[in-house]
């Protein structure tokens, strides 16, 4: 509570504390998301199995417009990676610089559960477990890594794409939801593979916003006060409560138009059997929802900004955001120890979706499921919470620059083959690992390059 205090009594002035709100509460809505619309039964061999409510709850389809937050995290990802990108260059620091000291925070906690998974997987492949049986206990573990993926595909374009922003403002991403309509047009009419694309082109649309209202909050002004360059109102969002209400009543409009009588699916999550997923890749729709959500967002800034100037409500979000990332990736872990648990104790609860015995069981098993996670959270938290930025290095020749260059991105691709390998390999593949021994490999020979660099190796030249 201590360093709580302190952290929160350091915070500037200028801080956009609202983002940081954003950030906890839609990793927050997407654990209890996960926990609270998932079916736990058995399968046909006797063993639990786990499987989405949303088909069995039609009725609840609509929820998931609020529900489904994941585009919160990359509007905020987007504002927090340009306001870090400034700040590194207003010090004399590099976009590669910046680009291997943001991998740290993402790549530590993530390799973290990786490494303990296979580790687990391993022993129990070697106790004589069915090497399918260990793989589908780790597909389910590893769900949250889908997002990742996009994530880590998204941060290295920053710098790329923040100078586009700079150039033509808003303008960026109008052009890439028209590229994501124009894949859409293929997931409909065909070729399906022209949607393939908008698992980028989506996600980039609403990290650009996030680009858009840090340069808003700035005014657009460049790191150290220089002079406001031409052209600063196309890139700025408006942030007024008249454009608040003007782009939650646009998005909702927009959004029944694609859904109630468009071709996209209601649901904004998978629902097994629907033509469309929303969210995998993107869609027009999902970005109406993330329209509205921005308008909702806006309105609720003001009020919000007030509350946390007080210092316990900002305490409370320093300490969410010190470990959100290890919430995310161990939240279905805590499931699974859950399950195994009871299943082994002859107490897991199989009551029908949608009874009075399932609403009941709701209490009590997001209850328990969050008693597990904060021990996770107690155990892995501090490998997110103590990582570090390290000091900037001075300016490097013009070869090793390019080589530290090359490098990152290289990492960076590791990082995203491995994930990408892990969540494309089918869950009951007989993996003794739980993973796929390349992705396994290609994503720790990324992690392993990248904290190479973060220990400053080839920064002189």
């Amino acid at each position: 509570m201590r360093r709580l205090r302190q952290l929160a009594e350091r915070t500037p002035a200028t801080r956009e504390r609202y983002v940081d709100l954003l950030r906890a509460l839609a990793i927050t809505m997407v654990v209890l998301g996960h926990w609270g619309v998932t079916v736990i039964g058995y399968d046909r061999s006797g063993r639990p199995a786990g499987h989405s409510a949303l088909g069995d709850l039609p009725w609840a389809w609509p929820l998931t417009w609020v529900a489904q937050v994941i585009p919160v995290f990359f509007l905020v990802g987007g504002y927090a990676n340009a306001a870090s990108l400034a700040a590194r260059r207003s010090r004399g620091g590099t976009a590669t610089g910046w680009l291997v000291d943001r991998s740290a925070r993402l790549a530590r906690p993530t390799t973290a559960l990786l490494v303990v998974l296979a580790a687990g997987a391993a022993v129990a492949t070697l106790r004589g477990a069915d090497p399918a049986q260990v793989r589908t206990v780790v597909w389910f573990a590893t769900i949250p890594l889908w997002f990742l993926v996009a994530y880590l595909v998204v941060v290295p374009l920053t710098p790329p794409m923040y100078a586009l922003h700079r150039r033509f403002g808003l303008v960026v991403p109008v052009v890439l939801v028209g590229l994501v309509a124009l894949g859409d047009l293929g997931r409909i009419w065909g070729p399906p593979g022209l949607a393939t694309g908008n698992y980028v082109f989506g996600w980039l649309a609403v990290h650009q916003l996030g680009f858009a209202w840090y340069d808003s909050r700035t005014r657009g002004r460049p790191a150290g006060g220089a002079a406001e360059p031409r052209g600063l109102r196309r890139r700025r969002l408006p942030l007024s409560r008249t454009a608040g209400t003007a782009l939650l009543t646009g998005g909702l409009v927009a959004l029944v138009l694609l859904t109630v009588v468009g071709p996209y699916p209601v649901a904004m999550l998978n629902v097994p059997g629907e033509r469309l997923d929303n969210a995998a890749p993107p869609s027009l729709a999902l970005l109406a929802v993330t329209t509205a959500q921005l308008g909702l967002i806006l309105l609720l800034r003001e009020p919000a900004g007030r509350w946390l100037r007080r210092p316990r409500p900002w305490q409370a979000v320093i300490a969410v955001n010190a470990v959100v990332l290890t919430v995310f990736l161990w939240h279905l872990t805590a499931a699974v120890l859950l399950v195994g648990l009871l299943d082994a104790l002859g107490t897991l609860p199989t009551p029908p979706v949608g009874s009075a015995a399932w609403w009941g069981w709701r209490i009590p098993w997001l209850l328990a499921l969050s008693v597990v996670l904060a021990a996770l959270v107690a155990v892995f938290g501090p490998i997110e919470a103590r990582t570090r930025r390290p000091p900037d290095t001075g300016p490097a020749r013009e070869g090793a620059r390019r080589l530290r260059t090359a490098l990152a991105v290289l990492g960076y691709a590791g990082l995203v083959a491995g994930l990408l390998l892990n969540s494309l390999t089918r869950k009951t593949a007989p993996e003794p690992l739980g993973l796929p021994a390349p992705a396994l490999v290609a994503y720790l020979a990324g992690a392993g390059v990248l904290r190479l660099l973060r220990s400053g190796w080839g920064s002189r030249g």
